[in-house]
């Protein structure tokens, strides 16, 4: 089992920054993949992007390229998402997850998050 906890959301306004952290605890964190996902209201739960176990590999939605960075600490069993230009349209609950491959695709993720709920104010 892998617990995660997620941390740093909040009210941002529009071209603001955020950075988001997920606190992994239970099996090796460093095995897992870790991805961020995000669920606007009435939307469905999208693939912002995913590292890989040993931080080399790095994966991101077209829509968040260049603005947004993955990163992760294995000593600190913590991954991050560093947003930076955050529009209206991306408000929604940020959910990290673990799974032993880099899949961009949420149903082949094992652990969740309860995810952190990011507003950004026009």
């Amino acid at each position: 089992q892998v617990q995660l906890v997620e941390s740093g959301g909040g009210l941002v306004q529009a071209g603001g920054s955020l950075r988001l952290s997920c606190a992994a605890s239970g099996r090796t964190f460093s095995w897992y993949a870790m991805g961020w996902f995000r669920q606007g209201t009435g939307r469905e739960r999208e693939f912002v992007a995913v590292i890989s176990g040993n931080g080399g590999v790095t994966t991101y939605a077209d829509s968040v390229k260049d603005r947004f960075t993955i990163s992760r600490d294995n000593a600190k069993n913590t991954v991050y998402l560093h947003m930076n230009s955050l529009q209206p349209e991306e408000a929604a609950v940020y959910y990290c997850a673990a799974d032993r491959t880099t899949t961009t695709e949420a149903t082949a993720y094992d652990y969740w998050g309860q995810g952190t709920q990011v507003t950004v104010s026009s």
